[in-house]
């Protein structure tokens, strides 16, 4: 589930910013996808390999981490559909559930780098015995650097979505509800603006008519000083 990484930061790319908002929420739909296509059929693959070597399944922590990161990851797939990516669900809870769906992306891609760490080590501790993981033989130091590297990894992916200035640009036209029902985001400064221009629309009127006043006021005066 390392292919996680794609979907999350497909709307911080630079590059991606001037294609559509629906073009940008397909692709990262399409790769979560694909990402819990592979995740089921590495569970799958893993729990054929455990019965036919008679391995017990589900009794470590490292299989407990991921089968609950696999779960939340479904259900993350499945809100995202139903709630972002198809137009049935108001803009008021999409805009409630956006935190929330925000923060599970990032709890989930933790959580599979973690399950990553212990199966590895895991991995090392039943698989290495002569020579034993503790007398760290080459494939200790390079499952050890492996392991160094994934870490990074997922540093790297957090560090580039809690960036605010690779956080993509809003859209000229886009309206955003606030959760607890107040206006729309952009739609104060919107009012604000036709207020304004009533009020100037209102003094122009004003002026026009005060000059029509005074025209034919000077008009009466000179067919007055005429006569």
């Amino acid at each position: 589930m390392l292919g996680q990484e794609g979907p999350i930061i497909v709307y911080r790319l630079p590059w991606t910013w001037k294609c559509s908002k629906l073009l940008m929420k397909s692709i990262h739909a399409g790769l979560n996808t694909v990402a819990a296509i592979l995740a089921i059929i590495s569970l799958v693959a893993v729990f054929d390999f455990h019965n036919a070597r008679k391995i017990p399944n589900m009794y470590s922590l490292h299989s407990w981490v991921g089968l609950a990161a696999v779960i939340l990851y479904m259900l993350q797939l499945l809100l995202g559909f139903f709630v972002f990516l198809l137009p049935w669900a108001p803009l008021s809870l999409r805009a409630l559930l956006m935190p929330i769906h925000v923060y599970s992306g990032l709890l989930i891609f933790g959580t599979v780098i973690a399950t990553v760490l212990m199966g590895v080590t895991e991995k090392l501790i039943f698989a290495l015995q002569s020579p034993a993981y503790s007398t760290l033989p080459p494939e200790g130091v390079f499952t050890n650097t492996f392991g160094l590297l994934v870490l990074v990894f997922g540093a790297l992916i957090f560090w580039i979505v809690t960036r605010p200035q690779w956080k993509r640009p809003k859209e000229p036209n886009s309206v955003l509800l606030h959760p607890n029902g107040g206006a729309p985001e952009g739609a104060e400064g919107t009012m604000a603006v036709n207020f304004g221009n009533m009020d100037k629309s209102d003094s122009e009127l004003n002026s026009e008519a005060a000059a029509r006043k005074r025209n034919f006021a000077l008009d009466e005066a000179g067919q007055r000083s005429t006569m």
